[in-house]
């Protein structure tokens, strides 16, 4: 893969969801009995075996709980071919576990007044003033576009309500959208929306619940509102008030060499991606810095971000949001009338905030990922994965580099988290 089809491919990968309402860390709902041991010898065993069954490469994790780190370790290699163990200071893709950190961003901005959640996109992009939305065929097989009957808002692109497609799919409109290519890396923001609004919907806004390209048009909404470049907004207002020294969409060549390698697997065999198609992951020769992937990261600078939210917005005196909008994003956005939610119910007892996804229940079943109700995480197309559980004051940051998305590697590492037994407190 490489170009354009990479970076569709990738878009499109990413997966992710989320818990419910979270309060103040101190008030949170006690967790009583069930309150989950940290076992250190149990995550090791954990970690190891993902690497001696083949599905990772390496892995590592970084857990803090109570204020305080509880674990780190790391099994495995970053790099097979270059015989580099995972360490803690590797560098690895996040993919869409960008998605947060542009969400947080553009709610820098709603704090600010530059905008309501329920505003008509076309307010600020015009370009979107008069979409069409895919409705079937006709009797001689020909696609029949409506008018959409109400306008996208904001609230609709953070929630993955719009209508967007991410992608190749069954429909014309999906069609219609690789054709477009808004992705291309070779374009920047406003070139993306300009292509974009072009796309029918696939469905009537806040109808469905549809995972979509809307994060990059929130990366865009920074960018407008701001007066800033994305990255550059990014950079100033979230990394260096949060000290993430080793993320970045463009990483400069001294990092690379603490890169991990990508791996892919084929055939039921994980094989390291070639490093010349490896190196169009990195964002240093591209126009586009998207909002829905594309960062790198370590464990400790992603988990700055995550106990930034768990401590409702702030870390280490710099605040980042208030209160009460960390709460916002971390509360089910989704109307019980939008019944139509894709694979989001394979993640669980979940709803959905704005760009987070929320824990409603506890684990309904024995092969549901363990986690505490007021949980909300998100995780990335090469398997990575956050969450934050404000019941049990935890968080935890969790890195491989398998692609595609491989879910049972979650399974396992939040299994050894909590237990494979622990369902938390019960929801409301």
């Amino acid at each position: 893969m490489r170009g354009k089809r990479l970076a569709m491919a990738l878009a499109m990968t990413m997966a992710c969801a989320a818990s419910a309402a979270i309060g103040r860390p101190l008030q949170a709902r006690p967790a009583a009995a069930e309150a989950p041991r940290i076992d250190k010898a149990r995550i090791d065993t954990a970690l190891r075996h993902m690497v001696d069954s083949g599905r990772a490469a390496g892995a590592s994790a970084l857990i803090w709980r109570d204020g305080k780190e509880v674990y780190f370790g790391s099994a495995g290699m970053a790099d097979r071919k270059a015989g580099r163990p995972m360490r803690r200071d590797t560098i690895a893709q996040i993919f869409s576990m960008t998605k947060p950190v542009t969400g947080v961003a553009l709610m820098q901005l709603w704090e600010r007044g530059r905008f309501h959640l329920d505003d008509p996109l076309a307010k600020y992009f015009p370009e979107y003033a008069a979409m069409r939305v895919y409705a079937g065929r006709d009797a001689a097989g020909q696609p029949i576009y409506v008018p959409a009957e109400r306008p996208i808002t904001i609230r609709d692109v953070m929630r993955h309500t719009a209508g967007f497609a991410y992608g190749p799919g069954p429909t014309p409109a999906h069609n219609a959208y690789v054709a477009a290519d808004p992705l291309a890396l070779t374009i920047g923001l406003p070139e993306m929306n300009r292509r974009l609004a072009g796309v029918p919907l696939l469905f009537q806004p806040g109808t469905q619940w549809s995972y979509s390209i809307g994060v990059d048009v929130q990366a865009a909404l920074v960018e407008k509102l701001s007066g800033q470049p994305f990255a550059d907004y990014v950079r100033e207002h979230i990394f260096e008030r949060l000290k993430m020294t080793d993320t970045a969409w463009r990483q400069p060549d001294a990092r690379l060499p603490r890169f991990a390698a990508m791996n892919v697997k084929q055939d039921g065999k994980l094989g390291q991606m070639p490093d010349a198609e490896a190196r169009t992951l990195n964002f240093q020769d591209h126009a586009l810095t998207p909002g829905g992937f594309g960062l790198a990261s370590t464990l400790d600078d992603y988990q700055r971000f995550a106990r930034m939210l768990l401590n409702e917005g702030e870390l280490d005196g710099a605040r980042i949001l208030q209160p009460s909008t960390v709460k916002l994003m971390a509360t089910d956005q989704l109307d019980p009338a939008i019944a139509e939610r894709l694979w989001l119910p394979e993640k669980g007892a979940v709803g959905f905030g704005l760009d987070f996804a929320v824990r409603k229940r506890p684990p309904q079943t024995s092969g549901e990922n363990r986690g505490a109700v007021g949980e909300f995480f998100w995780d990335g197309a090469a398997s990575t994965l956050f969450w934050v559980d404000p019941v049990n004051k935890l968080t935890a940051v969790f890195f491989v580099q398998t692609m595609p998305y491989d879910g049972t590697l979650h399974r396992d590492f939040r299994a050894a988290v909590y237990g494979a037994d622990y369902k938390g407190p019960p929801g409301d």
